[in-house]
């Protein structure tokens, strides 16, 4: 995959790379801790430069991303910092929960989460998800089974969907 890079200070840096449903630009910051911690992931049609990874975490996250679009990677793990409510971040810890291949409604992320009556508020925390793929918030249909609402579109949705479900389960461990 191609990519391109910018870093604006010490501690914030992006870059983006090309991907099957177009470009991939990912930022990343380094937090109070001296962590580097991923930010944000959205999806875009264009890129005005091609420059690599400007750091271990950037460069970690392009091989999964890569890993995944190549159908070898159901699970990302990376450091995530999504800024946004206590509400929102509590819904984005259940997208998190969400197997690769499967998906929730609305309604199964609000009982999820304890409360039963936010379908709304889960809807609107799913489409603020800073974090896309990563935090698979693509994995959220509509209590019908239709696809609705993802800010990388409904024909990206459509796309990554399609893909894990095209993927056979990677073996789990037997547990004791």
């Amino acid at each position: 995959m191609s990519t391109s890079s910018s870093q604006a200070n010490d501690t914030e840096a992006s870059y983006t790379q090309a991907c099957p449903l177009g470009w991939i630009t990912l930022a990343t910051r380094t937090d109070a801790n001296q962590q580097e911690v991923i930010t944000a992931l959205h999806f875009s049609d264009e890129v005005a430069a091609m420059i690599a990874p400007s750091t271990p975490l950037q460069q970690e996250a392009c091989q999964q991303l890569d890993e995944y679009f190549a159908g070898s990677r159901q699970q990302f793990n990376l450091p995530l910092a999504p800024q946004g409510t206590a509400f929102q971040q509590q819904v984005w810890q259940a997208l998190l929960t969400i197997a690769h291949g499967e998906h929730r409604s609305y309604k199964d992320i609000a009982l999820s989460i304890n409360n039963p009556k936010a379908m709304r508020a889960v809807g609107l925390a799913n489409s603020r998800n800073p974090i896309a793929l990563i935090i698979p918030c693509h994995r959220v249909i509509g209590a019908s089974g239709k696809l609705v609402g993802y800010a990388g579109g409904i024909t990206r949705k459509a796309w990554l969907l399609n893909h894990e479900a095209s993927i056979q389960p990677m073996s789990k461990k037997p547990s004791l």
